[in-house]
C-alpha cells in the first residue's frame, strides 16, 4: 500500500533515503519470499511507480482518492491473475524493521490455521512493556472469505473497518521485536529508524 498522501513527512517518504536505498526498497525485501504468489503496489505517484518498474515490482497507478480504493484496485488486480487466492496481506511501505522472516512467520500461522475456517484475519504484534495487551499493527492478513467485503469497503475506510467488526476472528502473530511494527510519519521518526538499524548493525 503506498497510496499515502505523507502529509506530515513534507515529500513522499517512501522514496526517502534509508541505509542506502529509498525507504519503499525496504517492504520490497521483507515481501520478497516466495510464500507469496504474487505482489503489487498500489500508488498514486508517478515516482514510486518509476521505483517499482526498475526494481521489477508489478506496480498499479491511480487517481482515487480513498483507502477502500487502494484496497479494492490492489486485490482486484491480483484476483485477476490468481483468481485462486486463500488470502491477501496487505502491507504499508513505510514500516522499514520489518523481516522477511517475520512476514513469512505471519503467513505460515495463517496458512496452518485457514485450513480449518475460510474466514480468518492475522495481523503482526509484539509485547508491550507496559501492559498485557500486545502491540498490534500491519501487515494484516485477510483469508478468502473477506474478499468480497474488502472490494466493497465504506468510502475513506481500510480493512481495520473488518477488525473492528469481526474481533472474534482475529489472530495475533506476535514477534519479539516490536520496532518491526514501527512506520515513518515523520523525518525525525524515519532517522530513529535509520540510527536503530546502524545499531544492530
Amino acid at each position: 500500500m503506498a497510496s499515502g498522501l505523507s502529509t506530515r513527512f513534507g515529500s513522499n517518504k517512501l522514496l526517502a533515503p534509508f541505509d542506502g536505498q529509498p525507504l519503499l526498497c525496504r517492504a520490497f525485501a521483507a515481501t520478497d519470499t516466495p510464500q507469496l504468489s504474487a505482489r503489487i503496489v498500489v500508488t498514486r505517484s508517478a515516482q514510486v511507480q518509476a521505483l517499482c518498474k526498475a526494481q521489477g515490482v508489478p506496480v498499479l497507478l491511480h487517481a482515487l482518492p480513498g483507502r477502500n480504493d487502494t484496497v479494492r484496485l490492489g486485490l482486484s488486480a491480483l484476483l485477476a491473475q490468481h483468481p485462486e487466492l486463500t488470502g491477501c496481506m496487505f502491507l504499508p511501505g513505510d514500516q522499514p524493521l520489518l523481516r522477511r522472516a517475520t512476514v513469512d512467520q505471519l503467513l505460515t500461522a495463517f496458512a496452518q490455521t485457514q485450513k480449518e475456517t475460510e474466514r480468518v484475519i492475522f495481523r503482526l504484534g509484539a509485547p508491550a512493556g507496559n501492559g498485557p495487551d500486545p502491540l498490534v499493527g500491519s501487515p494484516v492478513l485477510f483469508s478468502n472469505g473477506f474478499f468480497p467485503e474488502l472490494l466493497t469497503l465504506p468510502e475513506g475506510k481500510g480493512g481495520s473497518v473488518l477488525l473492528h467488526k469481526y474481533p472474534t476472528l482475529v489472530h495475533t502473530a506476535c514477534i519479539a521485536q516490536p520496532e518491526e511494527l514501527a512506520d515513518t510519519d515523520t523525518p525525525a521518526a524515519l532517522a530513529q529508524l535509520e540510527a536503530l538499524v546502524r545499531e544492530k548493525g
